[in-house]
């Protein structure tokens, strides 16, 4: 493990995935790790910078790990498309690869497994594919992005358009950005409380391209079909969406403007058995990200969902 930019308690660690794809854990370590451990997923246009998260979860007897998937955040290398794949399936190789550190090499029989948004899709179906293993104890979600935060056009007919021009085009951009609203709710800079790398998260996103969509489309239909997770999960959401605002307004700071919340209530009982919904009023996309009060609630309901399982 070597230093991390977030300060002397983290440590990182690159995982080779082959030619010159690689991913990068982040662990901080609790003193000592009575309960396990809980390895952090992130979504498009993020990384792993949210040391207060880490925070919580060690003083509560965690270690703590987090993965930079391949072309992401501290993953990203020069030359490479950010934040790309064709198949989200491609990150089960990451989480694999993370899973083995945390439970072979570090001794941890206790695993939680968290996802934020599209993380939050990848770890479901990674968690389904993976249910014979006996590998997670349980599985968080925050904000999950279950489906495609649009019309019912746009989620149909759109998305059968998506699925061509993503087979015959993969890298043609159909969107420059996700707009800057969230970034700005979220940076210190403007609206937000929040320090971070702007080269590895950018205020208005990375370009969406056909290949990375299509890829998204075809996963969440997989989710809608009914995955059969056999841990309990936790699908935590806002109270209320506030979407398609062309400009930071107050409302950004107390609703997810990214995804629609209803689609998390509708699709989330989909992943698996035992699923357990929460609407936090007042969160924000990231509800780790929300105002205080708001992201402790947040936080406490992962310790009374973790305490109960």
């Amino acid at each position: 493990m070597d230093a991390d930019a977030l300060g002397t308690d983290y440590e990182t660690r690159t995982l080779p995935l082959g030619g010159e794809l690689n991913a990068v854990l982040v662990r901080r370590r609790a003193q000592p790790a009575t309960r396990g451990a809980v390895l952090y997923v992130h979504g498009f246009a993020d990384y792993f910078f949210q040391r207060h998260v880490a925070e919580h979860f060690t003083a509560r007897g965690f270690d703590f790990y987090a993965v930079d998937l391949r072309a992401y955040g501290r993953s990203l290398r020069p030359g490479q498309v950010a934040n790309y794949v064709t198949d989200l399936t491609e990150h089960f190789e990451e989480i694999d690869a993370a899973v083995r550190v945390i439970r072979e090499e570090d001794g941890h029989r206790h695993l939680v497994l968290m996802g934020h948004s599209t993380g939050g899709l990848t770890t479901s179906l990674w968690a389904h594919e993976r249910r014979d293993d006996d590998l997670v104890d349980a599985l968080v979600l925050n904000s999950p992005w279950l489906d495609l935060a649009g019309s019912w056009f746009m989620r149909t007919i759109g998305t059968a358009v998506v699925r061509g021009v993503g087979r015959v085009a993969p890298g043609l951009v159909l969107r420059p950005g996700l707009g800057p609203v969230y970034g700005q709710s979220i940076h210190r800079d403007h609206h937000g409380e929040w320090d971070f790398d702007l080269a590895w998260k950018p205020l208005e996103g990375f370009p969406v391209r056909a290949g990375w969509l299509r890829a998204v489309r075809r996963a969440q239909a997989r989710l809608h079909r009914g995955l059969d997770v056999r841990v309990p999960v936790l699908v935590l959401r806002s109270g209320r969406s506030h979407l398609h605002a062309k400009a930071w307004t107050p409302e950004a700071m107390t609703s997810d403007t990214v995804l629609d919340v209803e689609h998390m209530r509708r699709w989330g009982p989909k992943i698996g058995r035992h699923v357990v919904p929460v609407a936090v009023e007042g969160g924000m996309h990231d509800l780790f990200l929300s105002a205080e009060p708001v992201r402790r609630r947040a936080l406490a309901e992962v310790d009374e969902f973790l305490d109960s399982v």
